[in-house]
């Protein structure tokens, strides 16, 4: 226990703060428990005027910083002036997603009432000209561009999940908000740990002036990693100390190792199923084992994250069918009570298509999913019954992790890959942080815990490293696009909009890359001397005879290019030929053996694709590169003629009949023989070669070993210098391209100022900017039906999750006409950014027309699903509704578009109407 003394100068520590920081000790007793340190010193420095980077883990409490700043603009910052005519100052809470911001709204909502709080997200408008306001940062970018009256009285900006900055798609919002914010603004930046947060101080500090930097890397609840290896469940650390050096718990590695072992020794005893790769095949444990575990364990509400929709799905159904119930009959009632009260809106016919019993089934027993397919209603139900404890198990996919607060005691990881929408990679060591952040709810629990289930290809030393591995470098996305360009030369003109560029982040840390790029340049430099003194030869000019040396090798080497171009041509050619019903050989690949042609798919300007179906019931398009030979026709079968290769019975009897031909799907042609003829000008260099004097030196090879060296470390060189220039003003170089192809379409005057069709640009906040202001320049969707309008505008906002070979079908007509003139359109902007060297605008993708089309008639919700354009089966409701979304928030820009006809304006507001129904018009309760 503590002295008097000591007691008496706490309390006088506690008074002189108080006096010194009255603002934060008004703020701090409505609390209700004590600030961390990082929190105290982040507010302190708010609270004297600096602005505030805070890089905490998640969970840590970062958000009571940005409260403070809520609090600060509400009560009227000390020391600083009123704005003019005694206006409230104002805060605005930006985050990086929807969910985001409606959780923190009613969060604030909560504490300082409806009357001072605002909402602005793509969905919802609140209360716009409260003091306080929450809403996405793309908002807030739109406000600084069109200079809305809203900014006026700012004084906060709060942006929660800044490292968000470094995402591919969205990232470059955050530096533009950055970069354009008025000086008067205080900027609060709440991020996760990321390594480099000295770097982006230094970056704040430069374009905003003071800024105080706060890091803390401790959990306020420890985390415990754990691995689940069958039905065993082990510590993947012995204690912090080997947490600290990456060292795995003993017991484990042995473990793992002789489970290994036992596989392998298994391999060959059977060819039973299982066999044959690798001994009997690893069944990990099932679901709802693991779920029953952490039950038992009393490890429950866990999140289970699985990095696929359909797992999450098939997850929660698989716990239904073992019997799974963690609900009482009191809790179930509650679950029922708060289910129908948020679904009263959602029409019943649209309920049974959403699959509502058996979602509501696995809600009463406390299981559920939780991904972007599911109907965003569904989502925010099951946010909601989690964090009140009623659903006890999650299965859920990473897009969780991205800021909604959904708190648990345990994390279970059931894999360490995950498909990025191009290609299966591992997780990074930041995304294995944010995920397993998750566990451990303070004021709750005492710790939180993660647990990776093991499988064969996962070595507990990599979950070690991933574990130990608590921050990742903030990197910046940052790129001019056309929208920006012409914002920026209208509000600030051409030469101040290049030096904005030149201060982004992405600039500042090319720059500062430079610095270690001209370091390495001069230190090859020298090693390149010394290779060159290795290299000399007593018997002459070794550099002339080693130069000698690389032209017979890319002779060579040009030689069998010349043949493959020549191979590849002849393959070209012999599909171009094919016809439906011809039976040929696929030589190599995944789709090696015979093949029937569907569609021969020949003709246009691009290489032929024929559509064939495989005797092993495959049906896709080939290309010129599955040939190392010509096709050849080794027979013809009969196609009915309104064959569907979607349908398996069909495929099966037509692929029954290719194997019927009789023929070995596997060609006897030897290997292709080698080309006649020595080349003439190959066989010069090597006499030269012969003749020269330094051929016959005995150290020849190992000097040119070291010529080798030489040679190889000069092209590393000259790459370096030239990413030296490269990034060197790389932004403004990029920005020049921007004004120069926005100049010679009319939106920019040579004069550099902004035209009436660059200011109708400037208000085109989407992907395809420019494809989007083309069409309404060329009036390419004028005259459409409201429906059609839907259809014809979604090509430019859609993108489907993975690639499909064939192009989605159309509504036939006015629709059509209107896609194929924005195809062309595109192709005419592909060309021209091509040609400057600009990062070409994405094709547009048809993959969501008809969906929309139909839903914009009125047709129902369950043929609406069906009519899209997947590869397993109907579009998740999530992905309608999100895209149907976006469809809405593209024809509002285009309602109230300058450069669109009075008549284009008046049909894209009926076609918001007409899209706006049923499951888009459900809101959830402010």
């Amino acid at each position: 226990m503590s002295s008097p003394a000591e007691r008496y100068a706490a309390a006088r520590r506690r008074a002189a703060q108080a006096s010194e920081f009255p603002a934060l000790e008004e703020f701090t007793s409505d609390l209700g428990f004590d600030l961390d340190d990082f929190q105290r010193e982040s507010c302190q420095a708010l609270e004297r005027g600096s602005g505030v980077l805070v890089c905490a883990p998640t969970g840590a409490g970062k958000t009571v910083v940005g409260e403070f700043a809520v609090h600060l603009a509400l009560r009227g910052a000390p020391g600083r002036p009123a704005p003019a005519g005694g206006a409230r100052r104002k805060c605005f809470y930006t985050t990086p997603i929807k969910a985001l911001s409606n959780q923190k709204y009613h969060d604030l909502v909560d504490r300082y009432g409806a009357a001072q709080v605002g909402l602005l997200t793509g969905d919802n408008a609140i209360n716009g000209d409260a003091p306080v306001v929450v809403m996405t940062t793309e908002v807030l970018r739109n406000m600084l561009y069109a200079g809305s009256a809203t900014l006026d009285g700012l004084a906060y900006v709060v942006m929660d999940e800044v490292h968000y900055l470094a995402d591919r798609f969205r990232g470059g919002v955050w530096e533009e908000v950055i970069i354009h914010l008025p000086a008067s603004v205080t900027l609060v930046s709440l991020s996760a740990t990321v390594s480099n947060a000295e770097e982006f101080a230094d970056w704040l500090i430069t374009v905003r002036g003071e800024t105080t930097v706060v890091v803390s890397e401790h959990r306020p609840v420890p985390l415990w990693q754990h691995m689940l290896v069958g039905k065993r469940m082990f510590d993947l650390f012995h204690d912090a100390a080997a947490a600290r050096k990456h060292d795995v718990h003993p017991e484990l590695l042995r473990y793992t190792r002789d489970t290994m072992r036992r596989l392998d020794l298994g391999e060959g005893r059977s060819a039973g199923f299982g066999a044959g790769r690798r001994g009997p095949r690893w069944r990990g444990p099932l679901r709802p084992d693991i779920v029953d575990r952490l039950d038992r364990e009393g490890l429950l509400p866990a999140i289970l994250f699985i990095f696929s929709r359909a797992g999450c799905d098939a997850a929660v159904q698989q716990c239904l069918a073992a019997g799974l119930r963690l609900t009482s009959p009191e809790e179930r009632a509650e679950i029922r009570r708060v289910v129908e009260s948020r679904v009263t809106a959602i029409p019943g016919e649209d309920l049974s298509v959403l699959g509502y019993w058996e979602w509501l089934d696995g809600l009463e027993r406390g299981l559920a999913a939780h991904h972007a397919g599911m109907l965003p209603a569904f989502k925010e139900v099951v946010e909601e019954l989690f964090v009140r404890g009623l659903v006890k198990a999650v299965f859920a996919t990473e897009t969780l992790a991205l800021g909604i607060n959904m708190p648990a005691r345990c994390v279970v990881l059931e894999r360490l890959v995950k498909y990025n929408g191009e290609a299966h990679v591992d997780l990074t060591p930041g995304e294995y942080t944010q995920l397993t952040g998750r566990a451990g709810r303070r004021g709750i629990d005492v710790e939180g815990h993660a647990v990776v289930v093991w499988s064969p290809e996962t070595d507990p030393r990599h979950v070690a490293g991933l574990a130990s591995t608590r921050t990742y470098p903030l990197r910046s996305s940052f790129r001019p696009s056309y929208n920006m360009a012409v914002n920026l030369v209208g509000s600030v003109g051409a030469e101040s909009a290049r030096a904005l560029l030149e201060s982004s982040f992405a600039q500042f840390q090319a720059d500062r890359s430079v610095v270690g790029l001209a370091r390495q340049v001069q230190r090859n430099t020298e090693t390149i001397e010394a290779y060159g003194v290795e290299a000399e030869c007593h018997h002459g000019d070794f550099d002339e005879y080693f130069a000698l040396r690389v032209a017979i090798t890319d002779r060579e080497r040009a030689i069998a290019r010349q043949g493959q171009s020549q191979r590849r041509a002849a393959a070209v050619a012999a599909l171009e030929r094919l016809r439906v019903g011809d039976v040929i050989r696929v030589p190599s690949g995944r789709r090696a053996g015979l093949a029937v042609v569907l569609d021969p798919a020949a003709g246009g300007f691009s290489e032929p694709r024929p559509l064939v179906l495989t005797q092993d019931r495959w049906a896709g398009r080939i290309s010129p590169g599955d040939f190392t030979t010509p096709a050849e026709v080794l027979a013809r079968i009969r196609v009915p003629k309104h064959f569907n290769h979607r349908n398996p019975a069909a495929r099966r009897d037509l692929a029954a009949q290719v194997s019927g031909t009789g023929l070995d799907r596997h060609s006897r042609r030897g290997a292709r023989g080698r080309q006649s003829g020595e080349d003439h000008q190959l066989s010069q260099l090597r006499t030269e070669l012969r003749r020269h004097p330094c051929h016959a030196c005995p150290e020849r090879e190992e000097h040119a070993r070291w010529a080798e060296r030489r040679r190889r470390l000069e092209r590393d060189t000259e790459e370096l210098r030239q990413r030296v220039a490269g990034r060197t003003g790389s932004l403004a170089r990029t920005f020049d391209r921007i004004v120069a192809l926005l100049t010679g379409r009319g939106y920019l005057a040579a004069d550099g100022a902004v035209t009436d069709a660059g200011r109708m640009l400037g208000r085109i906040w989407t992907e395809a900017d420019l494809l989007v202001a083309e069409c309404l320049r060329r009036g390419v969707w004028d005259g459409l039906s409201p429906a059609e309008l839907a259809a014809a505008v979604s090509v430019v906002v859609f993108e489907a999750r993975r690639d499909v070979d064939e192009r989605a079908s159309l509504p036939r007509g006015a629709v059509a006409e209107a896609v194929d003139a924005t195809l062309k359109l595109w192709s005419e902007i592909e060309a021209e950014e091509a040609s400057r060297g600009l990062a070409v605008t994405r094709e547009p993708d048809l993959g969501f027309a008809w969906p929309v089309y139909r839903w914009a008639r009125g047709e129902a919700l369950a043929k609406v699903l069906a009519s899209g354009h997947e590869l397993d089966g109907e579009m998740p409701a999530g992905d309608f509704v999100r895209w149907a979304r976006q469809v809405v928030d593209l024809l509002g820009q285009l309602a109230d578009s300058g450069g669109a006809s009075t008549e284009l304006r008046a049909t894209a507001r009926q076609a918001i109407s007409a899209v706006n129904r049923g499951v888009l018009a459900y809101h959830s309760p402010a």
